[in-house]
């Protein structure tokens, strides 16, 4: 468990209506009915090809630190949002089901399984909102930067987007980001709780302090070496390049452009870099990239990225649409499991049943189908089954290394036909089968 999640409840975490179903749950007794929740998607933002699990490991934090102290329970009872009865079964809340579920860093489609939560109803329908809003941002975040990622090629992309969103939620971005390929972070909370490499050098604010460019410069080479990265259109362009490498030499690490046309500035700066020696001093460029930027500097002398506001809003997609549905419930208590499933108009229906997935893949092992199901799984699919289990009994069994999911992420990616990666829009780059026992 990470540090900032270690000693936090997560129980308030959550819609009221939880709460209030739970209480009237309890007075109707089917409270204590097994019962199976599925986080689904129905469709994908538009234009994507495919979408990326993230916040797994988060989630499994969040169930694990959903407790009510003293002080919440207090505060529910003085804002009477539940009665005594509820007040006491939420004193001694413990989450004792199952979760599995696609492994963090997976890939998936509209009606994909992504998690499957599994206890009594009471225990299980109050967790909903709290997995609802870790999926649903940090897998936004993670799609968008698989996107960047992707478009980037072997150049490495930097997250740096902290002061664009709310102070917890640049945390998860970045962690979000670096699932999905991302090299560093700039932000140190990200770096000291997920152990995400962290970068930065300087600002126009540090040009700006000093007398000139050159004292500037100066400066940070002095404080940081020569394999610094310094930014170098905070006045002329080309000045402060040449000036960039009197004061550092050739070996200077990097110079950042952060304006103006970046494809015609890096021509002009790659230029102008070899002609004073400096042959091995990288390009970095940053300024309201999104993956369309990234994709058209393709062809530019430019060795790597730095990407902000639109990752930490899901370069225009910021929810997943991800939602928690009722899919089986006893029939009666310690009866048989009986899939529900809701049949209203609007395209909000479900599909009832606890289900398992795979992704059956051609001749050459690149994914063609996702494979949905109820009943017995076909032996032909059972080497691809996608559901990993994430908690047994109420205790954390699927806890892993973040790095571990980034490795996942990037061999899900590659077993995808190339069409995935294209940013042009079009529909999922597979389709999801619906297979009965």
């Amino acid at each position: 468990m990470d540090a900032i999640t270690a000693h936090r409840s997560s129980a308030l975490l959550t819609d009221r209506y939880e709460l209030t179903m739970l209480q009237a749950a309890l007075r109707s007794g089917a409270a204590h009915r097994r019962s199976v929740f599925e986080v689904f998607t129905r469709r994908l933002p538009n234009g994507r090809r495919y979408g990326v699990l993230a916040g797994t490991g988060r989630v499994l934090d969040a169930v694990e630190n959903f407790r009510f102290t003293t002080p919440q329970l207090d505060w529910l009872a003085d804002q009477q949002v539940v009665d005594d009865d509820t007040l006491r079964y939420l004193a001694d809340y413990r989450f004792t089901g199952d979760v599995h579920g696609y492994p963090e860093g997976e890939v998936y489609f509209p009606g994909s399984p992504l998690l499957t939560v599994e206890g009594s109803f009471a225990e299980a329908v109050i967790l909903e909102t709290v997995i609802l809003s870790i999926l649903n941002f940090d897998s936004a975040i993670a799609a968008a930067a698989s996107r960047m990622t992707a478009a980037a090629g072997d150049r490495p992309v930097i997250e740096m987007g902290a002061r664009r969103a709310h102070e917890q939620a640049a945390v998860a971005a970045a962690r979000a980001a670096y699932l999905a390929g991302f090299a560093a972070t700039s932000d140190l909370e990200a770096g000291f709780t997920y152990g995400i490499p962290t970068t930065g050098t300087a600002a126009h604010a540090f040009t700006l302090l000093h007398d000139s460019e050159k004292d500037a410069f100066t400066a940070q080479i002095e404080s940081m070496g020569r394999a610094t990265t310094l930014l170098v259109d905070t006045y002329d362009l080309a000045e402060a390049v040449r000036t960039a490498v009197e004061v550092a030499g050739p070996d200077l690490g990097a110079v950042r452009i952060d304006s103006g046309d970046l494809t015609l500035l890096a021509h002009r700066v790659r230029r102008q870099l070899d002609e004073l020696g400096a042959t091995g001093t990288r390009i970095i460029v940053t300024s309201d990239l999104d993956e369309y930027a990234i994709a058209a500097l393709a062809a530019a002398p430019v060795d790597g990225y730095g990407v902000g506001t639109s990752l930490v809003t899901g370069s225009g997609h910021p929810t997943c649409a991800m939602v928690y549905k009722l899919v089986a419930r006893e029939s009666a208590p310690g009866g048989e499991l009986v899939p529900v499933a809701k049949r209203s108009a609007g395209g909000k229906t479900s599909v009832g049943g606890r289900k398992w997935a795979a992704r059956r893949p051609d001749a050459d092992g690149v994914a063609e189908a996702e494979v949905v199901g109820t009943g017995p799984v076909p032996a032909e699919l059972e080497p691809h089954l996608l559901h990993v289990p994430l908690i047994r009994a109420g205790e954390v069994v699927g806890r892993e290394p973040l790095d571990a999911a980034r490795e996942r992420h990037r061999r899900a990616r590659a077993t995808l036909p190339l069409s995935a990666t294209q940013l042009s829009r079009g529909e999922p780059v597979i389709g999801t089968e619906r297979h009965t026992g």
